[in-house]
């Protein structure tokens, strides 16, 4: 089994649009802290939503520098069901690095909350003031994207 770039940009987009969570990563004094998050992607953008405050935020605040991970496919795979080293996962994974940006801007917060509903309903929702001035929006700009699929069958002439 072998491990494939992906490169075709609308598929990394589908990869990312099928998973309901991605795992943001940060710097926190030097030590790795990831984070489990929600999450839209809006071109070259990710869109995360949390609190306004605590051990994340203010993570962010120190050191914008960030990596998220999107993992997609469980299906246990081998090529020889007698030799372990044979096994892999099924899976395709995607990486963007880049800076988390802290939204301030109230009519941004609310087009950035519709686009979060977006990926998980395809309900129209509305968001009152409180809520909108309350949540915390933070804006990634893919600047480093790289994606991988796991436990592939080899591409032969005869199999492709």
């Amino acid at each position: 089994m072998r491990t494939y770039l992906i490169e075709d940009r609308e598929k990394i987009n589908e990869t990312i649009k099928a998973c309901k969570t991605c795992y943001l990563a940060m710097a926190e004094e030097n030590a790795p802290y990831v984070l489990p998050m929600n999450f839209a992607l809006n071109g070259d953008w990710v869109i995360l939503h949390s609190a306004q405050t605590g051990r994340m935020w203010e993570t962010l605040k120190k050191n914008p520098k960030v990596c998220i991970n999107w993992t997609l496919g469980e299906e246990l795979a081998w090529q020889d069901v007698q030799v372990g080293c044979s096994y892999r996962v099924k899976s395709e994974s995607v990486l963007v690095e880049g800076e988390a940006e802290f939204v301030d801007d109230y009519d941004e917060k609310y087009a950035l909350l519709k686009m979060l509903m977006a990926q998980y309903s395809d309900r129209e929702f509305k968001f009152n003031a409180p809520a909108v001035k309350n949540v915390g929006l933070i804006k990634v700009k893919i600047e480093k994207l790289s994606a991988k699929e796991f436990g592939a069958k080899a591409i032969t002439p005869w199999n492709s």
